[in-house]
């Protein structure tokens, strides 16, 4: 009986003595959201700013548990820099990317549109079945006539932009802002418009030569302005239509058929 008291003392001893100190109080739920909305809101800031932000707020929380607590980002995640950037310089920015489209008799064209960020206006479009430097530097002369040029042009990394481009976009005082490598998502209005041209028009008609891609691209384009809606833009045109009420709903073709205008007609 004594020795088995005697364990039973002799564990609680040492169980006693080799207890874990205790350390800083667990945090709770409500702030360890919070330190995960500031790191992905703020994908810049590091656990440093974090726990100076979150001590502004009331919250005394050590840097080793916010940096716990943080979400990691995948660098291969569009950044919120760049993210930023588009959306404060939306009014002043314009987007350019050349297409490639097979035509009946199995050659290639190459279509440029060149998109003003403003209402996603499509600026200029053209067709060539041999794109080069100078004729890609005319068709941003032909895009931004008198004082019309944005301070912002965005492209990718083609290298159809030589210095010909380049010096005429200097000459034209125009800030270029060539994306990443293989990274369209930094070119994301322009990609969008390009595929809904695919989607909406160029899947479904087969050009013949140049001046029949044109002319499609050119009627695409004035519906695209005048009457496809977008969400982005709340739900209208590039062109703001106005809400009709008295009339009959008509509509007018476009593309043969492929997509109509509706309207009201006048009483």
């Amino acid at each position: 009986m004594g020795a088995c008291q005697h364990r039973k003392g002799f564990r609680y001893y040492w169980r006693r003595k080799s207890r874990a100190k205790p350390g800083r109080p667990p945090i709770g739920m409500k702030i360890i959201l919070l330190i995960r909305r500031m790191s992905q809101e703020s994908v810049l800031w590091g656990a440093p700013r974090i726990t100076a932000e979150l001590a502004l707020l009331g919250h005394e929380v050590a840097e080793s548990t916010v940096a716990k607590y943080m979400v990691r980002h995948r660098k291969d995640t569009p950044s919120q820099a760049w993210k930023t950037f588009l959306a404060n310089h939306m009014d002043v920015t314009a987007a350019c990317d050349f297409f490639v489209v097979p035509t009946l008799t199995l050659n290639l064209l190459y279509g440029f549109v060149v998109l003003s960020r403003d209402r996603r206006r499509i600026l200029h479009v053209n067709v060539t079945a041999n794109p080069t430097a100078k004729w890609t530097a005319q068709q941003l002369i032909e895009a931004f006539p008198y004082d019309s040029k944005p301070r912002y042009l965005l492209r990718d990394n083609d290298g159809i932009y030589g210095w010909e481009l380049q010096r005429c976009v200097e000459a034209l005082g125009i800030d270029e802002v060539p994306s990443a490598p293989k990274s369209p998502w930094q070119n994301p209005y322009v990609e969008r418009v390009i595929g809904t041209h695919r989607r909406e028009c160029l899947d479904h008609i087969i050009p013949v030569n140049e001046r029949h891609m044109l002319r499609v691209l050119h009627e695409f384009v004035a519906y695209y302005h005048e009457s496809r809606v977008h969400q982005s833009l709340g739900g209208n045109a590039p062109e703001p239509r106005e809400v009709a009420f008295i009339g009959d709903v008509v509509a007018t073709p476009v593309l043969g058929g492929l997509h109509h205008r509706y309207s009201r007609a006048a009483a």
